[in-house]
């Protein structure tokens, strides 16, 4: 994971390297993410979300698009999620 100050240090980043940008998120959404994530990993019931949970997870915190579907077979098109 790396950590950027902006969206122009992404884009300079990525243009020194040659690599195109990937979708992003912020660190907000990271931390609502883990919280949401592991809520029940202390308990005997817990598990790895399904698939369908994960998405659904996921466009929780606004996470949305091919790339933040375990099921989707291509993520290219969410580059700029």
């Amino acid at each position: 994971m790396l950590l950027f100050r902006s969206e122009e240090n992404v884009a300079a980043w990525c243009r020194a390297r040659g690599i195109p940008r990937r979708p992003r998120i912020r660190l907000d959404q990271l931390w609502h993410l883990a919280v949401t994530w592991c809520a029940n990993r202390l308990t005997v019931d817990s598990r790895r979300p399904a698939p369908d949970e994960m998405v659904a997870i996921f466009a929780q915190v606004g996470l949305e698009g091919p790339f933040w579907d375990p099921k989707a077979d291509r993520w290219g098109a969410a580059a700029d999620s």
